[in-house]
């Protein structure tokens, strides 16, 4: 007959009328009247051109053309009703899924403690997270692929909505015997200047990483273009590598806590500290996050 389906309020006339047989009940369960349920259940015929009930001394039954549609019609409803169960579900945070953006540093400082307690908490939750620089994660956002970033800020994106988190410490450090810790380096105590720092064996992260391009905005506001001997790819690196001696290693402070309190890393102060920045959590403005993701970003610090 090729019609499309014009009013699902016919469709839940006859579904109810067919499940309780009578047009009475079908009314009841619908809150609406008995002859409203009676007109709904006539369009539909009409529009269907057959008879889906005959009248019987106990109500309404099914004709074989109204058992035909009741087949297709009960799976419909309850497919209806298994997306508002797991609707209903999502929302009490007993199924669900996001989808984050991190850099490799943040995922295992920042982001790891953090999703390990919501999941103690949601174990229904699934959750994707996908490593990038912050230039990529931003991207990743726009496109589409992820629910919402975690980054390093500064970050100037008027298309964005930028939720500040965490300070973050950027140090250099070394292996507490380098020479770099010396009075020479270090004279009366001030710490090292930028100067004498870039004369050093430096250990940094790659570039394009949103650490290491402060970091050089930092060092350009003294005059000075760190040129280091080694480029590595994650923090965990530049710290094994520094304590073996083979340099001194832009790190994040909050990040090494353990190293400097065990004595294997030592801080090389400098006379004039980086500013401290933070950590972001970036979302799309017009784009609505899952209750899941919202009650993972509202856990955040």
């Amino acid at each position: 007959m090729g019609h499309n389906v014009t009013n699902m309020e016919w469709y839940r006339a006859f579904y109810w009328a067919a499940r309780t047989g009578s047009l009475s009940k079908a009314a009841e369960e619908l809150f609406i009247t008995q002859p409203a349920v009676t007109h709904a259940i006539k369009q539909l015929e009409g529009q269907l051109a057959c008879r889906l009930f005959f009248r019987t001394s106990k109500g309404v039954k099914l004709s074989a053309e109204g058992e035909v549609l009741m087949r297709y019609v009960e799976q419909a409803f309850h497919l209806i009703q298994s997306g508002e169960r797991s609707l209903a579900d999502r929302h009490a945070l007993l199924e669900g899924d996001m989808r984050i953006g991190a850099s490799d540093t943040l995922c295992k400082h920042y982001l790891l403690p953090r999703l390990r307690e919501f999941h103690e908490r949601y174990p229904g939750i699934q959750f994707q997270v996908t490593n990038r620089t912050t230039a990529e994660t931003v991207q990743l956002l726009k496109d589409g692929k992820i629910d919402f970033g975690i980054i390093n800020l500064p970050l100037d994106d008027r298309r964005l909505h930028i939720r500040e988190s965490t300070e973050l410490s950027d140090i250099f450090v070394a292996r507490p015997n380098h020479t770099a810790l010396t009075s020479q380096a270090m004279p009366s105590g001030k710490g090292m200047s930028w100067l004498k720092l870039s004369e050093q064996p430096l250990l940094m992260l790659e570039r394009g990483s949103k650490i290491r391009s402060y970091v050089d905005t930092v060092a350009a506001t003294h005059g000075v273009t760190l040129k280091p001997s080694m480029e590595l790819g994650s923090l965990d690196l530049l710290c094994e590598f520094a304590r073996t001696g083979l340099g001194i290693a832009c790190v994040v402070r909050n990040f090494v806590e353990q190293e400097l309190a065990n004595g294997e890393l030592v801080e090389v102060r400098l006379e004039s500290r980086i500013p401290a920045r933070r950590i972001g959590v970036v979302t799309l403005p017009q784009v609505p996050l899952s209750k899941a993701a919202q009650t993972f970003i509202a856990m955040l610090p």
